[in-house]
Order: structure tokens, then sequence, then C-alpha cells
């Protein structure tokens, strides 16, 4: 596999999921990153407040979105607001806006009529609401990217970059007013820029946030929507549905991976504009976790191991535990999503239960809390033991590459396994 290939290339694999069909493939070694030169400055997104937050005569009307200009249009406007980042540093990626086309109408497959549909190390974007629990298998959303869909009666848009590996789920309802994301065709710091169909602003998918345009400021609600392996998504959720590669609508090679050889530490990201964190490689693996003002990476060597690990730790003064459990194969690797090396699946959870702190080990390729003995799964349930049909309340993080961890969560801590 080769380490290093040239931006064209890449290029290339971008504008083939963006219109590729079957018979058009990309370069078979389209993917990595070549290194990019470095500019004197750090890509980071700013702490801004906006007029709205200080100023109660601007507070914006809930059920009302503004009208003006689009930011996909022109990124300077007296309409707009300050930009959360410089406008320059927000760049084209090849594709024009949905040249990568989101799915608007999603549909679903029944798990128990796709068990042997895809392979169950493959991985699938897991959301569950309301009881409401659906896979989105990264086989679809690495050439579509966001899909726009509601799940137990809540709109959500569900959004997957290739670029920094990341799997964001966001309430699609600004102000009280419901909309869809689409792809810009732009990035910022080799992450996807959405933009919101009412307003036409630009959105970081990274971190929800209105960047610019006339919604600049704004922050979109996320949901937890991990990566998991199929077989886990299966097991953990038998009545679930799992979105159907067949009937999206379009003709993508689904199963196939235009990114070849993206996922490897040695690389540098795709059209990463700033500089990189020097306190890991770029393509580090972490495990990113936000709450409140706090802001951890928890590196995937530190966090798994085995058939399963648990790791009792805290963000900030919030105490968390992170499962993992092996089984998921990285999509960014081989030439087929199933076929990468094996990263493994993690969850991260808040560890009460009825007012009492757990402390988990773990069993098998399952874990156990030391205070009950009940035995959990990697979804948060509790399986078997006194706690059995117990959920533990799911924190939202991101697997993704430390490169766009430490730009979106800049000062934020970096957890290694001791040298």
């Amino acid at each position: 596999m080769k380490a290093k290939l040239s931006l064209v290339g890449l290029s290339l694999a971008l504008l083939a999921a963006a219109c590729g069909d079957a018979g058009t493939p990309a370069q078979e070694d389209a993917g990595t990153a070549a290194e990019e030169p470095a500019s004197t400055t750090t890509a980071s997104i700013p702490e801004t407040t906006v007029a709205a937050e200080t100023d109660p005569a601007a507070t914006p009307a809930i059920g009302v979105l503004p009208e003006g200009p689009s930011a996909l249009e022109t990124s300077s406007a007296s309409e707009f607001p300050p930009p959360l980042v410089d406008p320059q540093e927000i760049i084209s990626g090849g594709p024009p806006p949905d040249g990568i086309p989101p799915i608007e109408e999603p549909i679903f497959l029944p798990v128990v009529d796709a068990l042997e549909r895809f392979d169950p190390a493959e991985a699938v974007v897991a959301l569950e609401i309301g009881g409401d629990a659906r896979a989105y298998p990264v086989q679809v959303m690495i050439w579509h990217e966001i899909v726009n869909d509601t799940v137990g009666g809540v709109p959500v848009s569900v959004t997957y970059c290739p670029l920094c590996n990341s799997a964001v789920t966001y309430l699609r309802e600004i102000r009280g007013v419901e909309t869809t994301f689409g792809t810009s065709g732009r990035l910022f710091s080799s992450a996807l820029v959405m933009y919101d169909r009412a307003t036409e602003s630009l959105w970081t998918h990274f971190d929800g946030k209105a960047v610019v345009g006339l919604l600049a400021g704004e922050q979109l609600e996320a949901v937890p929507s991990p990566l998991m392996a199929w077989g886990d998504f299966a097991a953990a959720y038998p009545t679930g549905q799992v979105l159907d590669p067949d009937a999206t609508g379009f003709n993508r090679q689904y199963g196939r991976n235009p990114y070849v050889g993206y996922d490897n530490e040695q690389s540098e990201p795709f059209l990463f504009t700033g500089i990189t964190d020097p306190r890991a490689t770029s393509k580090l693996r972490v495990v990113g976790v936000s709450i409140d003002d706090a802001a951890t990476a928890f590196s995937l060597d530190l966090v798994s191991g085995g058939e399963a690990k648990a790791t009792n730790a805290s963000v900030g003064a919030t105490e968390i535990v992170i499962l993992w459990k092996s089984g998921q194969a990285t999509a960014l690797e081989s030439d087929r999503v199933e076929g990468g090396r094996d990263v493994g699946s993690s969850a991260v959870f808040l560890p009460g239960v009825d007012g009492e702190m757990l402390t988990f080990t773990a069993a098998g390729d399952g874990f156990v809390d030391d205070q009950t003995g009940s035995t959990w799964n990697i979804a948060g349930e509790a399986v078997d033991g006194p706690l059995a049909g117990t959920r533990l309340e799911q924190v939202n993080h991101l697997d993704t590459f430390w490169f766009a961890w430490a730009t979106y969560r800049p000062g934020t801590e970096l957890v290694e396994p001791a040298a």
C-alpha cells in the first residue's frame, strides 16, 4: 500500500465520490493525502460570542429565520454576522454544492432481513432515539456524507466526513424551524462543510457551528451516534433498521472505498491548512470527548486491547466510562470498507445508575460492573445480572483523527499510554 499519494489523486477520488457510477471507478490507490506546506497560523475555530447572546434586543425570534444572501455565493455581506472562521480558509474540495449528494428520503430494511447483507466487521453509524434504532452503513455514507432523516419522530441530519473519519448527528431544527442540510463542496481544515437549505449558511460538520452566513454563531444540538461494527449493532438492536444501499436512488460503488490508504498514521490530511498539533501524529486515532468546557482526546492505543476493554476516566469534573470492543474494520484503509484492519468500536457513557457510580472491567467480549456484577454490551445496556435492561446514558463522542480533534478543540487534553 502506498503511504503517500498526490493531491491530484485524492481530488479525483473526491470527484468520483461525487459523480462516479459503478462503471467509473476512482483510482485504485486514491485516498492517502500528500503533505501540504504548513501555513504560519493554526486553523482553529475561535470562541466567538454573537450579538444575540449579549444584546437582549438582538435575540432571534423563535420560528423565524433571516433572509438574505447565500454564503454559497458570497463569503461577505452586510447582512452576515461576523464569521467564526476566516472565510479564506474555507476552500473547495472539488465537487460543487450537493455534488456529493445527500440522501433525502432514506429507505430502511429491518435488521433481521439484512443480517447477511453486510459483513459483521463493517462500520455503521449507530443512532437510537426514543427506541427507534437505525444503522447507516459507512459504505453508503462515504459516498453521500449526509442523510436527512426523522428518527423517533425527531428530524435529524446524520453526517459522516471521510477525511476526518467522524460521524456526527444533529437535530436539523434551527430557532424552531425545521430544515435539511446539504454538502457545500468545501472543506475547512480538511473537514466537511455543510449548508442549511433554509438560509444557505455554512456549517462545520465537526462541531455543528454556523461559521459563515446569515446564521453565523448558531449551534446545532448533537445526538450521540457512534461508529459501530454491523455485527454489534445487529446484536444490540435486533428490532432496529438499517439504511438500504439498494434503495438510495443513486448508482454508486457501495462497499468500495474511494480513499484507499487514507487511514495511515504516517500520512498527512488532505488540503489541511494550518499547523497540526505536534503532540501527536496528525492521523493518530482518538476518542474525543467534550463536556461543558472540558475536552479530552483519548488515544485509541490507550482505550483498546484484547477482545474488549473498559476505561474508567473523567473529562473535567465529569466521570465517564469508555467501552471498546474489537471487531470493527476501518473503512478508510483497504479498497473494500470491510477489508481494513480491526480498529474496534468505542462508546462513551456516564457510569451512574440510580445515583450510584459504577466502575467497569472487560469480561470476554463484554463488560461487567464491579458494584453489581451485571454484564453490559457495547451499546451500554445491561444484558444480564441485577441491572438487566438498564441503559447507561450515552455521551456524545467522536472517533476521529488527532488533527481534526485538536483543530476544533484547541487546548484539548491528550491522554496516551504511559511511555
